[in-house]
């Protein structure tokens, strides 16, 4: 049996980026206003400052200025969202990116709805999933954004296709599903109490894990032909996906690295682009 095909994230990313970057020159050489990006992190999780510090990198490269706000582990909800509220009101910000997780203390969806919707380049206000919902103008969550960039780019239909999405967080799963849902395809959510999961996940078309469990779906859970997503990314560059018995089964698969995860950072600068050049009514 054929292998399936690799579906290049990296590659694909990079093209969004070069792009981006075009934009975000000609913005500032009509504006005379660099487009800016500011992160904020709480505490110091290793990964966490890893994953900023690259998006900072990539955001320089692609001709976004970049603020950071970095703020100590202890840092109430209250300080939070009053951090992002400045931003918000700060005109030379065009987006937000508040780095997640969050320490447990933290009211995440407080501090979320803090962000301007204007500014809500990551997609994860409650505004920014109805507007996905609705498929109004507005800003996607950026992973699921990037996973239907990269079905566009294989020429991935998705109407009238069974998706099965594998995972229900509210800046993944959720916002995922409801994107499918707007190209019609006919979406069925699973997550850790679904019963005999293996079966649902047979009869998908498309599969979108993200979930966060390292090698949950097997290659035998694979329809022969699915077009598999994997956005899992676990400790040792793991899927959520048992890739070499997957990719015998698969028609298209994303590798980990190098499949969904460059999509999202490309997501995220392209968003930020496009909220400075609204904000700046260019």
């Amino acid at each position: 049996m054929t292998q399936a095909r690799l579906m290049d994230g990296t590659a694909l990313a990079r093209r969004i980026v070069e792009d981006t970057a075009r934009r975000a020159a000609d913005l500032t050489a009509r504006t005379g206003t660099t487009p800016c990006l500011a992160t904020v992190l709480v505490g110091a999780d290793p990964a966490s400052v890893t994953y900023v510090r690259m998006k900072q990198n990539r955001s320089r490269k692609a001709g976004i200025a970049s603020r950071h706000v970095e703020l100590p582990a202890a840092t109430t909800t209250e300080d939070l969202v009053g951090t992002l509220e400045e931003l918000s009101a700060d005109p030379a910000v065009h987006g937000i990116l508040l780095q997640h997780p969050m320490g447990a203390h933290i009211d995440e969806r407080a501090a979320f709805e803090a962000i301007a919707p204007e500014k809500d380049v990551d997609g994860v206000t409650f505004a920014s999933f109805a507007t996905m919902s609705f498929g109004l103008p507005g800003f996607v969550s950026c992973t699921p954004g990037g996973i239907l960039r990269l079905l566009d780019a294989y020429d991935v239909d998705p109407s009238g296709k069974r998706a099965v999405v594998v995972g229900r967080s509210a800046i993944l799963g959720k916002p995922a599903g409801m994107l499918l849902l707007a190209r019609d395809a006919t979406v069925t959510y699973c997550h850790s109490r679904t019963t005999d999961l293996s079966a649902v996940v047979r009869e998908a078309d498309i599969v979108v894990a993200a979930v966060g469990r390292p090698q949950l779906i097997k290659g035998q859970d694979i329809k022969p032909g699915a077009v598999v997503i994997d956005a899992g990314y676990n400790p040792g560059n793991i899927g959520d996906v048992d890739f070499d018995s997957a990719v015998e089964r698969a028609s298209l698969i994303t590798p980990v690295p190098g499949g969904v995860g460059p999509m999202t950072i490309a997501t995220l600068l392209e968003q930020t682009v496009d909220a400075a050049t609204r904000q700046l009514g260019a």
